[in-house]
């Protein structure tokens, strides 16, 4: 039998954006959607037999505002900590993504044009700050999360010792969940050559499923093979110049 569940929430559209309920001896949720999603949240746990009261921990994957939009009000309801990466904090406390946006094709320039981006969103200042793995024993989940930076500096997964990995933006349903079990990149990525390395340290930890922030789930068989074929566009890329990736501070690189 599994210790840990892993159910998603989705807070967009069938699968566009979801957050997820870790079901272990005490509940956790790992990110908070957009802003205005807290009370989808909030009935997603009803719905499936949580008290919010009881969540022992909120986790945000990373600092961009479709992940922890409604942070602030989600603590505010289940009165559980926020948990969120150190590399992050700048945008959590402005309750902005970092910019400039860097798009990984149309669909990240299609939402880039459409301003939902530029929603106001709540700060929210984590009460637990990630700067390296932690396990979440204490927090009633038989996992850990593990530092997972590219998609952004501070962007973090969580595995659970069952084998499910909540991998955030490391990669995503095709067409922002459309197509949800094929893999393909999320609409952003600071620095898609890092991103790239750290989810090909975590498929190497074999993992059974990747659930994600867009679709899913995904079987990382599948997302192998599209990580062997995106490592080779990603080296063309470089070769003609036309790979972009942020700088450490807030400017980009080619």
């Amino acid at each position: 039998m599994p210790t840990t569940t892993v159910l998603p929430i989705p807070v967009t559209g069938k699968r566009s954006v979801n957050a997820y309920l870790l079901l272990g001896r005490r509940p956790v949720v790992v990110d908070a959607g957009m802003p205005g999603s807290a009370g989808k949240i909030q009935a997603g746990l009803i719905r499936h037999g949580v008290d919010p009261s009881e969540v022992a921990l909120i986790v945000l994957t990373h600092g961009h505002t479709d992940h922890f939009g409604s942070a602030a009000r989600l603590h505010q309801l289940t009165g559980a900590p926020v948990a969120g990466h150190v590399a992050d904090l700048a945008q959590y406390r402005a309750g902005a993504s970092r910019r400039p946006y860097l798009p990984t094709g149309p669909t990240g320039r299609l939402i880039m044009r459409s301003g939902v981006l530029d929603r106001p969103v709540r700060p929210v200042e984590p009460d637990l700050l990630i700067d390296g793995e932690l396990r979440l024993d204490d927090y009633g989940v038989a996992g850990r999360i593990v530092p997972t930076p590219g998609h952004t500096a501070g962007s973090v997964s969580v595995l659970t010792d069952d084998g499910d990995l909540v991998a955030g933006d490391l990669v995503a349903g095709s067409m922002l969940g459309l197509l949800g079990s094929r893999p393909a990149n999320p609409p952003f990525h600071d620095d898609p050559v890092g991103n790239l390395a750290s989810l090909r340290r975590m498929l190497a930890l074999g993992p059974a499923t990747l659930h994600v922030g867009h679709g899913g789930p995904l079987d990382p068989r599948r997302v192998a093979r599209w990580a062997t074929k995106e490592e080779k566009r990603l080296g063309r890329l470089a070769a003609s110049g036309r790979l972009t990736r942020r700088r450490a501070g807030v400017g980009t690189d080619q």
